[in-house]
């Protein structure tokens, strides 16, 4: 299938990632990318044929950004990532107009099985007749909550209560540096760069109250 790709993400190692995986699915695809929207909107290309956006973005988030994509490329299909593919999520990424939304922890076939099918959805003739799903793209189970152990479920608690790695190593009996494994542990498991957004996503999966 012959398209032009555009990935925008703030994360090298994952757009590095996505990018083979797209070669390997789509070897005549021709892949670009962005690390932020301002950049993308700035790339002196012609309008690619599907865009895969990141809703975590620096400065400018996916969300706020589909707006601004469907303006500067008319007609272009957007394809919304998240490493927590909640259901809320979903719902309002559908509700500014994207074209599908798939989840980081997908796996490579199934990531290339939903871009396959925006592309084919967006170059079918006008009028065609072909029943098409409401919704095909999204059609993507939401991921259960990441399995944390006990003792990394006790300090997400206090972290999400905005204590210091200093005060939860004391509250638990812990070193800070055993805490600060713990922090990172975690952080990584919720697919997250900051106390803040690991907060957040917690809430967004149940983990804490």
């Amino acid at each position: 299938m012959s398209a032009r790709v555009l990935l925008i993400d703030d994360h090298a190692l994952f757009r590095s990632g996505l990018r083979l995986v797209l070669r390997e699915g789509l070897p005549e695809a021709e892949v670009l990318e962005a690390a932020s929207l301002e950049q993308a909107l700035h790339l002196p290309i012609e309008p690619p044929d599907l865009v895969l956006l990141d809703i975590q973005l620096q400065g400018i988030n996916g969300i706020e950004g589909l707006g601004l994509l469907h303006r500067h490329w008319p007609g272009v299909p957007v394809v919304m990532l998240s490493s927590m593919a909640t259901s809320d999520k979903v719902q309002l990424a559908s509700s500014r107009g994207a074209a599908g939304f798939v989840s980081k922890g997908d796996s490579g076939d199934r990531i290339i099985a939903v871009v396959r099918e925006v592309l084919d959805a967006s170059a079918a003739p006008a009028g065609s007749e072909s029943p098409q799903p409401a919704t095909p793209a999204f059609a993507t189970t939401v991921p259960p909550p990441p399995r944390l152990t006990p003792r990394q479920c006790e300090v997400l608690d206090l972290l999400c209560q905005g204590h210091s790695n200093k005060v939860i190593a004391r509250r638990l009996e812990l070193s800070e540096y055993t805490v600060r494994g713990h922090v990172q542990a975690v952080m990584g498991l919720l697919g997250v760069t900051s106390r803040s957004q690991a907060a957040f996503v917690a809430r967004q999966a149940g983990l804490i109250g």
